[in-house]
């Protein structure tokens, strides 16, 4: 998602710096402590303007939530929605996605979120797909023995791709599945982002999967 850069935004980093940090090496391993409280820790990974990561902050006051956005003009959009809520239970990160492993330890995430991600359709950009196998490791190294993996589309190529690649893997157990979220028993559970609404409103399918690692001794 390509954005042209808006005159605001420079001035909105300088001025909310509590607010976000740009590849945070430096908090790996102590995300409790940088929140302050032992509340479990949610991940979105590819947050865009943040009308989903919000939403559950506000929902959930007994977690904390995490957006990682590498496009730092998207990431503005959901600054300025944080920096009008002021939510003490949400952060923001600028960075990128195949680094996920240097920003959190080994369990250090009870859920992350996937939605919407770049399908990335051509063979040869397979390893940018969030959910191919590389992203899928580091995924099962960053999430505690009760965490989960939730991956939302409206692309069926890449739903059926991201099925294959987690099925395959022989630690991951896909716990839920459809075809069509806003028609089936999982709905009622369901907090919608921007491009969700969108679709939906077109009538396109959304497809979902809930899936989590078993973790053995070389994971503790």
């Amino acid at each position: 998602m390509r954005m042209k850069r808006k005159p605001w935004a420079d001035e909105l980093y300088e001025q909310n710096q509590n607010f976000y940090k740009k590849f945070p090496y430096d908090i790996k391993g102590n995300w409790h402590n940088f929140f302050g409280n032992d509340k479990p820790i949610e991940l979105e990974i590819g947050s865009g303007k943040g009308g989903f990561i919000t939403q559950l902050a506000k929902i959930h006051p007994e977690k904390n939530f995490i957006a990682l956005e590498i496009n730092e003009m998207a990431l503005a959009y959901l600054l300025r929605k944080q920096f009008e809520l002021k939510l003490p239970n949400l952060f923001l990160i600028i960075g990128d996605a195949k680094e996920v492993d240097q920003y959190f330890e080994k369990q250090e995430i009870n859920n992350i979120y996937l939605n919407f991600s770049d399908p990335w359709p051509k063979s040869r950009h397979e390893k940018r797909r969030l959910t191919s196998p590389g992203f899928l490791d580091r995924y099962q190294k960053i999430l505690n023995k009760n965490g989960k993996l939730t991956f939302k589309t409206d692309n069926q190529s890449l739903f059926i791709y991201s099925i294959k690649t987690i099925a395959n893997k022989s630690e991951a157990i896909i716990d839920k599945l459809t075809f069509d979220l806003h028609n089936s028993e999982f709905v009622k559970e369901n907090v919608e982002t921007e491009y969700e609404i969108k679709f939906s409103k077109k009538g396109a399918p959304i497809y979902m999967l809930e899936a989590h690692f078993k973790k053995g001794d070389k994971d503790e």
